[in-house]
């Protein structure tokens, strides 16, 4: 019996480790089932067929939680890489005693995602719109939390730079101490009170830091002896936004809600998706749920005198929004309800056979019609391409 190699496979939290331990090295294809989509492009791409589709749309949903959207084989697996390289969503990691390797593109060179995604720090404002409507938790942003915010945030003066001018008429003013009474930025200090002088005596001192030139101490100030005037350097917050290449997925909802045109997204992918809502059974809304992008949606309802006769679409898809991964068309449970189909593929480097190969089954016309030829594991109705 032979000794080597050895295979495993082990749920470690949310990664999958399928392990392949030969006698002088050990071989690790890691899977984080949460970053999965279920998008199958992993399927298409393994050359040894190693990856089966799993209950996608039972996974997304929560109904099942005994599998993952897809199944790695181990003892298939040749531990190329291929399947990391190809996976848009970052979901899979291949380490070779315990180091991050791609023998594939160490040996026979291999394209990869040529991803454009990138935020312009001049235009950017350091707003939060892209943070919010990211469906992939792919913006980082730094920015420091200011009191409008948070409790204990920074104060709002420090929001914008600006140069803060605090002049005294020390010929007016009477060192009354109102203004160091309204103002935390301003102290007023007199000298001890002697019959020798027989007035006040003292100074204004004043805290740049703390000041935010609202003008409340000049206004005050019964001898009009205060003067604060505010130049603005910069109104952009401090900081900076970034986008986390690993976790973007290229839907394009930030640059498309980016008030000041600071990000450029390049989807990975082009071609066409299209729902047939006619056919689709009303209250399953599993595409929605599975969709990374957001970009499927259960269409608002309309008044009757709008729909003259129509039946009311029960579920659309953005394809502005779309990124044509295909998690929607593996997890529909009806027939001829989603078609989609990959045209074009953004690549650098050079395409060898393999990726031609792989880019063949990718550009496949597919339809939603899942097929369970063994237990757990499915396929999807390939259609002719027109």
């Amino acid at each position: 019996m032979a000794l080597f190699p050895k295979f495993s496979k082990k749920r470690d939290g949310v990664n999958v480790i399928m392990e392949q331990r030969l006698l002088q090295q050990v071989n690790n294809l890691v899977l984080n089932a949460e970053l999965c989509t279920g998008c199958g492009i992993c399927v298409e791409a393994c050359p040894e067929e190693a990856i089966t589709r799993g209950l996608v749309g039972a996974i997304g949903r929560g109904i099942v939680d005994y599998a993952e959207p897809v199944d790695v084989d181990e003892q298939k697996c040749s531990y190329c890489g291929v399947c990391v390289i190809m996976c848009p969503f970052n979901a899979l990691a291949l380490k070779i005693d315990g180091e991050e390797r791609l023998p594939i593109r160490e040996k026979d060179g291999f394209p990869e995602y040529d991803m454009v995604a990138d935020i312009d720090d001049e235009k950017c404002v350091r707003c939060n719109i892209c943070e919010d409507v990211c469906p992939r938790d792919a913006i980082i942003r730094d920015v420091p939390a200011f009191e409008g915010a948070e409790t204990n945030g920074k104060e709002r003066q420090f929001a914008i730079k600006s140069k803060i001018t605090f002049k005294v008429d020390d010929e007016k003013c009477t060192k009354c101490g109102i203004c160091g009474a309204i103002c935390p930025a301003i102290t007023v200090r007199t000298k001890e009170f002697t019959a020798e002088s027989g007035k006040v005596e003292g100074e204004v001192i004043w805290d740049e830091t703390r000041c935010d030139a609202c003008k409340v101490c000049a206004e005050a100030c019964p001898e009009e002896a205060i003067t604060v005037e505010r130049e603005v350097i910069s109104k952009i917050l401090p900081g900076q936004v970034d986008i986390d290449q690993k976790l973007c997925c290229t839907c394009t909802w930030c640059e498309r809600n980016c008030p000041t045109e600071a990000i450029k997204i390049e989807k990975i992918f082009d071609g066409d998706i299209n729902f047939y809502p006619e056919k689709c059974p009303g209250g399953c809304s599993t595409c929605v749920e599975v969709c990374p992008c957001n970009a499927i949606y259960l269409p608002s309802s309309k008044p009757a005198h709008e729909m003259k006769g129509k039946i009311e679409d029960s579920i659309a898809v953005n394809r502005d929004l779309c990124m044509l991964c295909g998690a929607c068309v593996n997890a529909c449970p009806g027939e001829d309800i989603i078609i989609m189909q990959r045209k074009s593929i953004r690549i650098t480097g050079d395409e060898t056979d393999l990726f031609k190969k792989i880019k063949g089954k990718l550009f496949e016309k597919r339809t939603s019609k899942v097929k369970e030829d063994k237990t757990g594991q499915v396929q999807i109705k390939v259609m002719e391409t027109v």
